[in-house]
């Protein structure tokens, strides 16, 4: 990140240096003389849980400020979904099976990050959580289209990098599991979500939940595979209990490729009802 500075004061960036440079004594070797904002131990406090969630909220959004990033396509999906030519390694029939939306996925990104180009790669950047399986494929379909995207990783028990196909100065790394849902949905255009386990349908609902009490926008949200998302989950069931309305269920649409995928973006604006909606 640059560091435009119109202030007259000492920058930080000079004080950390020379403080790193300083005579060894008993004094300066104790904890209690760091520089607080270079002391790890003080910053990963538990008091300090309320500065690292600022911090993780400005990184990201800053750097992508700079970046020029205006607007993203989000595409949410699981780890586990193999590329269709490493489907034979999968872990379940079903996993196997649900390999052709890696493609999708691909082929998606790759069209618009085509359109993204158009705008100086300014506006509908793509954005995944930069793991495995559907994400890697939306970040290889970006890079495919020659243009950039954006990977928000997450530390995890086990090892975990970010997949090769993010770009690097657009790939973070966060601690916060609310911060990063955050930043998913801050610039989001349209949300895209695939098959996925767990992660996918946490993310799924929160989206869904904001832009059910009207704390987002609306924007065109895509489920991708009818098929399994109505086995995994009974929407209907839910309007009937009266759980969520019957209006409900036009938040979202679904769909089974890249090319219809755009086709209902492109659309979203329309009043259709509900029952004239293809992928209804």
């Amino acid at each position: 990140m640059h560091d435009d500075r119109l202030s007259p004061f000492r920058d930080a960036h000079t004080d950390r240096q020379t403080a790193q440079h300083i005579p060894d004594t008993p004094q300066t070797r104790a904890p209690a003389y760091r520089l607080a904002f270079a002391d790890d131990d003080f910053l990963c406090r538990d008091e300090l849980r309320p500065v690292r969630l600022q911090l993780e909220l400005l990184k990201p959004q800053m750097w992508l400020d700079e970046k020029g990033v205006e607007s993203t396509i989000v595409l949410f999906g699981g780890a586990r979904i193999p590329e269709p030519a490493k489907k034979d390694t999968a872990r379940t029939r079903t996993l196997a099976d649900l390999s052709k939306y890696y493609e999708e996925a691909r082929k998606f990104a790759e069209l618009m990050t085509v359109r993204s180009l158009d705008t100086g790669g300014r506006q509908n950047v793509i954005v995944t959580g930069g793991g495995p399986g559907v994400m890697e494929a939306g970040n290889r379909g970006a890079a495919d289209a020659g243009g950039v995207s954006i990977g928000l990783n997450i530390v995890l028990p086990h090892e975990q990098a970010p997949n090769e196909y993010v770009t690097p100065d657009l790939c973070f790394n966060f601690h916060y599991f609310a911060i990063r849902k955050m930043h998913f949905l801050m610039r989001a255009r349209a949300i895209c979500v695939f098959p996925g386990g767990f992660g996918t349908l946490d993310e799924t609902f929160e989206s869904l939940t904001l832009i059910q009490t009207g704390r987002m926008e609306r924007v065109p949200f895509l489920l991708f595979g009818r098929a399994f998302w109505e086995k995994i989950i009974n929407w209907e069931a839910l309007a009937d209990a009266g759980t969520i309305s019957e209006d409900d269920l036009d938040l979202f649409r679904f769909v089974e490729t890249a090319e219809e995928a755009i086709e209902v973006i492109d659309t979203w604006g329309d009043t259709a009802k509900r029952s004239d909606i293809p992928g209804r």
